[in-house]
Formats: structure tokens, C-alpha cells, sequence
């Protein structure tokens, strides 16, 4: 369970495997993975989406269009990553907030994250 502050987030999300099926879009198009939708209507509006993937520029269009098809919300794609980590660098507030967290989730897996936002953060 992350226990997250009132203020405004940016969420970072992977595409493939973490939100739509591992490679689905070469084998016959891209399916949304259970639990994702669900949990993006959770994000507070106010909040930023942004997602990454290795997956080339070539793909925007297609990812796009499925992604708005699904009603998915998001403010950005960032494409053609590297396959490797991800490492996500902050800094912390001065009265101590951790300013980062990361979760690794098995690909493909239904996509569960839990959070509580405590106001007295």
C-alpha cells in the first residue's frame, strides 16, 4: 500500500506489459491489461500520465488511437527507450516527503496498485 500526499502526481507508466498485453502490437493489435482501466479512472484529474516505451515512433499513431479508443487518460508518450532500467531520480521535500516510488510489476499481470493519500503529508 503506498501512502501518497494530497499534492499533485505525475505517474510514469511502461506500455507494454504494465498496461497493454507484452508486444500485442505485433501479433494482431494491443489489449488492455486487466485492472488498468479501472485504475486510471482512479488518477485524480489534476494529476499528470505520462507513459514510456521502447516501442518505435513508427507506433504513436496506432498507440494513440487505441489508447484514446480505450479512454485511457494521459498527457504524453515518450517513445523509442532503451530496453532496459528505468531508474527515476528526485528529491525529497524539506519537511521529508519521498518524492519517488517505483513499482515492478510482472509483465502481463493484472495491474494492482493500492494507495491512500494522507492529508497530513
Amino acid at each position: 500500500m503506498l501512502t501518497l500526499s494530497p499534492l499533485p502526481k505525475t505517474w510514469l507508466f511502461d506500455v507494454d506489459g504494465t498496461i497493454v498485453k507484452h508486444n500485442g502490437h505485433l501479433h494482431g493489435g494491443d489489449e488492455l491489461l486487466e485492472g488498468v482501466k479501472d485504475f486510471f479512472t482512479k488518477i485524480p484529474a489534476e494529476d499528470k500520465v505520462i507513459l514510456m516505451t521502447a516501442r518505435k515512433k513508427i507506433y504513436e499513431k496506432q498507440l494513440s488511437s487505441f489508447l484514446e479508443k480505450s479512454g485511457l487518460k494521459y498527457d504524453q508518450i515518450i517513445f523509442d527507450l532503451p530496453q532496459g532500467e528505468r531508474i527515476l531520480v528526485n528529491d525529497k521535500k524539506n519537511s521529508g516527503l519521498k518524492t519517488a516510488h517505483a513499482i515492478n510489476k510482472d509483465r502481463d499481470a493484472k495491474l494492482e496498485i493500492n494507495f491512500v493519500i494522507d492529508k497530513n503529508l
